[in-house]
């Protein structure tokens, strides 16, 4: 299979005949504009009895999802206006899908914080921008909003992950506070640097010109089943709510534990039925490392928000789509296409980033934004009609979105973003190579070490804090937090952590947090922080041996080594140590390589401690091997 639709004009070249480092997409296909909820009004009006949502053995047709969204938006209509900024604090469910379609239809810009995104975190957005009202579990809406005007709203209640009460709360800003601009149709929190999250708005058209390659690629159609996978408070849900909903096929929302093991994910692929699935590449990766699930119907797979490791193996039966692309550039940039056929299938290496989606440019360029010519490493920036209007805060907008280079000839390009990302370009693909900042992504999510820091400063037992970011032999990121207790205050990790999950993603908490009487400073007088990473390197090199039965022997080395906590015993509780869904999920795999025990997640999840995890790898190993006898 050839990359649908990203087929790229001639590069230009230097003086000398070498092609610089610019590739531009094809034209966007014919009726391409069409408007994203137009779109789904018309499958609504052509195949009222058509399956949009399937949950289990709860269904919902077009006609249901329209009628309930027409209910929701005349509940809201007079206190809602166009262009106003609505959190919405729900998890993938019929509900979800309902409150999206009825914000379109009012014109209300959908801010997706996630089913629980902690009291602190909702009240600073709640306080940095002007959201007219949150619509959420009552349960889970920070104390301001419980005790404001509440408005019960009448949304689907079954299915996995539905919450039982669902209410509009009003509440007035706590002083002035940032506006979405007019054309916006739904915006999204990235990290910040200053301790809070940042807001991207995203206009109709470039989301709708996404949409359009991702059903070209796909085959997206109706009797599909689209996954609805994605974590609500992370813009690639919105690539799967609104495919789904553009294409007449039906949308599945995946139950929670579904995102804790691959093994797991498989399976609920091939009983749900999916056929064009997304995923993050953490849970992805593993699923290629192993022999593919049998009988899956799941055609293509999209694959983001991580570095790819491998290449689809050649009993790989669904094209494998490693796509690239940042917030501001609306949810996918670029995307490299892979099949089991191809001839580098099965392999360890790397595959690129790709080439630009229809309507997008992008240049490599230096530090004084030239473009460089290909082959040589530089940072990516983005053009073209898939850009987001920019950020809520306009001075933000000013420094990172900015005009073309005089001279620079890019027709229709009006504005570059710079996403800070290293990349190369070769023959045309765009490999990437890493950020050129401080910004890290785990687990596919984009974190500010700064964001972490200021995190931890919110704690009174906190003076100040540093969060570095090392890598582990096997390459992946980390966070480790050093802690400087305020005079008189003796915290610990244990009494740190629970605060600060209030306040960030479960990705940007940090698996290591170590508590300092001073920080280590360089010559400048500043906190030298590659001393910090030296010293968590040979922290980790001194670690003890793992002892005690083979269980214990098994599940302490492979901890400390996912964790990076040389510290961890059999006594931690894995999530108390710093274990997050992403971390299990790869615990689970290393478990089942090396002692042919398969674990569910909520097995893992609900021990008090890692002996009694280990006692059920050594019961089971034994029961496997007597049977075997």
């Amino acid at each position: 299979m050839t990359q649908p639709m990203t087929a790229p004009a001639t590069a230009p070249h230097t003086p000398d005949g070498r092609p610089l480092s610019i590739a531009r997409g094809a034209a966007p296909a014919t009726g391409a504009d069409i408007g994203v909820l137009a779109r789904f009004e018309e499958w609504a009006r052509r195949t009222p009895q058509a399956p949009a949502v399937v949950d289990g053995a709860h269904r919902w047709t077009y006609g249901q999802i329209s009628a309930a969204a027409d209910e929701v938006a005349a509940a809201l209509r007079d206190r809602v206006r166009p262009g106003d900024l609505v959190g919405v604090c729900l998890d993938r469910s019929a509900a979800l899908v309902v409150t999206a379609v009825a914000l379109a239809r009012l014109g209300a810009v959908y801010l997706p914080l996630g089913p629980r995104p902690g009291e602190r975190r909702t009240a600073a957005v709640t306080d940095a921008l002007n959201v007219v009202c949150l619509i959420g579990d009552p349960a889970f809406l920070p104390p301001r909003h419980r005790s404001a005007e509440l408005r019960d709203l009448t949304l689907p209640d079954a299915g996995a992950n539905a919450a039982a009460q669902v209410v509009a709360a009003f509440a007035a800003p706590a002083g002035p506070a940032r506006s979405a601009p007019p054309e916006a149709f739904y915006a999204v929190l990235t990290s910040g640097s200053t301790g809070r999250p940042k807001a991207v708005a995203v206009g109709e058209p470039a989301l709708g010109r996404m949409l359009d390659w991702y059903r070209t690629t796909t085959g997206l159609a109706p009797g599909d089943r689209q996954s609805l996978l994605i974590g609500v408070a992370f813009d690639p849900h919105l690539m799967e709510l609104w495919a789904g909903l553009t294409s007449g096929a039906a949308l599945v929302p995946a139950p929670d534990e579904v995102r804790w093991d691959p093994m797991v994910l498989a399976d609920w692929w091939r009983e749900a039925g999916v056929t064009v699935g997304v995923a993050a590449t953490p849970m992805a990766e593993p699923l290629l490392e192993r022999p593919w699930p049998a009988d899956l119907k799941l055609r293509h797979l999209m694959v983001g928000g991580d570095r790819m490791h491998r290449r689809p193996g050649a009993d790989v039966t669904a094209t494998v789509h490693n796509a690239y692309g940042p917030a501001e550039a609306t949810v996918a940039s670029t995307v490299y296409t892979m099949q089991g056929t191809d001839p580098g299938a099965g392999t360890d290496s790397a595959p690129p980033i790709g080439r630009p989606l229809p309507g997008v440019t992008v240049v490599v360029t230096d530090a004084d934004g030239r473009p460089v010519p290909q082959g040589t490493e530089g940072e990516l920036r983005i053009g073209g009609s898939g850009l987001a209007l920019g950020y809520l805060d306009p001075e933000l907008t000013a420094r990172r979105f900015t005009a073309v280079p005089e001279g620079l000839g890019l027709p229709g390009v009006e504005r570059l973003y710079r996403t800070g990302d290293r990349v190369r370009m070769v023959d045309g693909q765009l490999e990437f190579l890493g950020r050129l900042d401080d910004q890290v992504k785990i687990s596919g999510v984009r974190i500010e070490p700064a964001e972490v820091a200021a995190a931890f400063e919110q704690d009174p037992a906190v003076l100040s804090a540093v969060v570095t970011a090392p890598r582990t032999a096997d390459g992946r990121t980390r966070l480790v937090a050093y802690v400087r207790p305020a005079a008189g205050a003796a915290p610990t990790a244990e009494s740190l952590l629970p605060a600060l999950r209030t306040w960030l993603p479960e990705q940007a908490v940090p698996s290591d947090v170590r508590i300092v009487d001073a920080f280590p400073l360089d010559a400048n007088g500043k906190v030298d922080r590659a001393e910090l990473t030296r010293q968590a390197a040979a922290d980790a090199d001194a670690r003890p041996d793992a002892g005690g039965t083979p269980g214990e022997q098994l599940l302490l080395t492979a901890v400390r080594d996912l964790l990076a906590r040389p510290e961890t015993s059999l006594t931690d509780n894995f999530t108390e140590a710093g274990g997050t869904s992403i971390i299990a999920a790869r615990l689970l795999t290393v478990i089942e390589k090396e002692s042919g025990v398969r674990l569910r997640a909520p097995e893992l999840l609900r021990q008090p401690d890692l002996r009694a995890v280990a006692r059920l790898i050594d019961e089971r190993r034994a029961r496997q091997q007597a049977a075997g006898a």
